[in-house]
């Protein structure tokens, strides 16, 4: 009896570890997007590197260093959780809102993108000037550290709230990381280009800097003329109204059509 049921079992062995390598491949994959774009890769990179050192130490039979690293490695795994315990427990809690992608259910999306279209139109009508910045798949977390971390529900009121004039979140960029509203009063690296006409201010400059660095959308709100613009690919894109908005962040976010090509006001 038991030899017949080990030759029935036995053929599926095969798909079991095709499965446990799946598995495995899945949980990485989920790590590495948690700690994409943080100081946790830097950090990676120098942790990796000190392992290289100390098999260089053994194999040159060097004591001191391999005894060191040894000591280094034993209290490695308590120094990173004192160390990172608000980025640990911010990814995890993302981690079991979303485990596979930026968004839960086309409901939310749909709830985001109209939420960011009519704070943007609102913004442009009063003549706000604002700053929104989407991550795609390159990450933004740097920024988003030299930021006032929030991890908000994105909402029309809140988005125009941090752009009123006069309060501390008025300067910056708000960053929007998957369905969650990251942080504001973020800084972001200027433009460079010399094609970018000398009326464009410090906002324009940032958001086209931003998709210059990384392929991250921004939508920049003119407090001078009221317009809505866009920065994608280091292109910009002028003269948005709320329906383009949401055209343009179904195109760029959901990947359903090839980017826009831009056009003037």
């Amino acid at each position: 009896m038991l030899s017949y049921l080990e030759q029935f079992i036995e053929p599926l062995s095969g798909w079991t570890d095709v499965l446990d390598v799946l598995l495995v491949t899945l949980v990485l994959y989920n790590l590495l997007l948690l700690i994409r774009g943080t100081r946790a890769v830097q950090i990676l990179l120098g942790i990796l590197l000190l392992v290289v050192f100390y098999y260089t130490a053994r194999a040159f039979d060097l004591p001191a260093l391999k005894t060191t690293l040894e000591t280094f490695f034993a209290i490695l795994p308590v120094a990173m959780i004192v160390l990172f315990q608000d980025e640990i427990r911010s990814a995890l809690a993302r981690f079991g809102r979303t485990p596979m992608l930026g968004f839960s259910s086309q409901q939310e999306v749909e709830s985001a993108f109209n939420a960011i279209a009519i704070a943007a139109s609102t913004l442009a009508e009063r003549r706000v000037g604002a700053l929104i910045v989407l991550e795609r798949s390159e990450g933004l977390r740097n920024y988003i550290e030299n930021g006032i971390r929030l991890d908000a529900t994105i909402s029309v009121d809140l988005l125009i709230s941090l752009f009123t004039p006069d309060t501390p979140t008025h300067d910056g960029a708000v960053i929007i990381q998957g369905d969650r509203l990251a942080a504001a009063t973020c800084f972001l690296p200027l433009t460079r280009s010399s094609r970018l006409s000398t009326e464009f201010g410090t906002r324009h400059r940032a958001g086209l800097g931003i998709s210059e660095e990384t392929d991250a959308l921004a939508i920049i709100v003119s407090e001078e003329t009221g317009r809505i613009s866009a920065a994608l690919g280091g292109d910009m894109i002028r003269g948005l109204d709320s329906n383009d908005l949401v055209n343009l962040l179904y195109r760029s976010l959901e990947r359903e059509v090839a980017k826009p090509e831009a056009r003037a006001a």
